[in-house]
């Protein structure tokens, strides 16, 4: 077998200068892709509130709570230990009850949970940068590959 090489080729920036500029202006300076994302957020949110989530639906909602929870550890909303826990912990609960049977039913104590996340994840998109949010998409890859997350089933 050939060795496998070390050297692992890195990004090329076009424009360096731009994209350092880029990541410094507050994202909400990008009002469309806000408005955009949070709409959404709460609208998977009132599908399933609604009984009628798919799972597209829920994995915006995963990845918009693997979102804030990457923010708090930033520290972005740090008071917020209790919303980001018990938020994680309803949204996992509710995807695995429901990845068998497609169905995604929410308790009420879930429901409240989830909005208060979701509420949380739109404060916070309204104080970070652009590079925070890199920094956050980097924290999360990195727990993926590292397999530190909950899965949703359970592996035997």
């Amino acid at each position: 077998m050939r060795k496998r090489s070390k050297y692992r080729p890195k990004k090329v920036l076009v424009n360096p200068v731009g994209y350092v500029l880029e990541g410094m202006t507050p994202l909400v300076q990008h009002h469309d892709s806000l408005l955009n994302l949070k709409l959404k957020h709460h609208t998977a949110m009132v599908n399933l509130t609604q009984g009628i989530a798919t799972r597209d639906d829920m994995d915006r909602l995963i990845n918009m709570a693997n979102m804030t929870e990457a923010l708090y550890r930033l520290g972005f909303g740090t008071e917020y230990k209790e919303i980001v826990s018990t938020g994680l912990a309803s949204l996992l609960a509710v995807a695995r009850r429901g990845a068998e049977s497609n169905r995604f039913i929410l308790k009420a104590v879930e429901m409240k949970a989830i909005n208060e996340l979701i509420e949380l994840h739109d404060a916070q998109m309204e104080v970070i940068a652009i590079k925070d949010i890199d920094r956050a998409i980097a924290l999360v890859e990195n727990e993926k590959k590292h397999k530190r997350m909950d899965n949703i089933i359970e592996r035997k």
